[in-house]
């Protein structure tokens, strides 16, 4: 299985997103080793920016755009978009959106550059979030949506500690670049 990370990026701010990109990069690889842990699925990965232009409303990129992306490139590849917005229509407090083979996060702006902890505690849960309904839907289970809800309302509301992750994609409390759900309840 293909899972293909697609960071929308608009084109007035490509040089100032680099740095993000370069981590939305080393993300793509640790998830590739994370899936495997967790759910038991091999993946390769594949990496790209989608430059979006600037030019009036004709060029509005929202989540149908992005679905027609997604067949163009082939429903049997798994698209992961990190947006600059919010999907319109979502049941997922964490700001994305998931269908076969399709998911899509609000990909929140640092304050300030080169701050990897601002993109591991905000963006790097969110991802997982949405990776686990896919990956727990693949493996059959009925309640995937509710599982997942219910590991992401405890992280909000009750304080349970994201899995936090080093440079070599092992489990830590010290150094982290890489934050995810709690998967404890979810590994087979």
């Amino acid at each position: 299985m293909i899972l293909h990370f697609i960071f929308l990026v608009k084109e007035e701010d490509v040089d100032n997103k680099k740095w993000e990109f370069e981590y939305v990069t080393k993300m793509a690889h640790f998830y590739k080793v994370w899936i495997e842990k967790t759910f038991s699925q091999k993946v390769d990965i594949q990496v790209d920016e989608m430059i979006v232009r600037s030019g009036g409303r004709l060029r509005i990129i929202d989540t149908p755009t992005l679905l027609e992306d997604h067949a163009d490139r082939g429903r049997d590849i798994f698209h992961f978009y990190l947006t600059y917005f919010r999907p319109l229509w979502t049941d997922c407090t964490c700001e994305g959106y998931f269908a076969e083979n399709f998911g899509m996060v609000l990909w929140s702006k640092s304050p300030q550059k080169n701050d990897l902890t601002f993109l591991m505690e905000t963006n790097c849960p969110k991802v997982s979030h949405e990776l686990a309904h896919e990956f727990l839907r693949k493996k059959g289970y009925k309640n995937y949506k509710e599982l997942v809800h219910d590991i992401w309302d405890k992280h909000l509301f009750a304080s349970l500690p994201f899995e936090h992750y080093d440079v070599d994609y092992k489990q830590t409390e010290k150094v982290a670049l890489f934050a995810t759900i709690d998967t404890s309840s979810l590994r087979s």
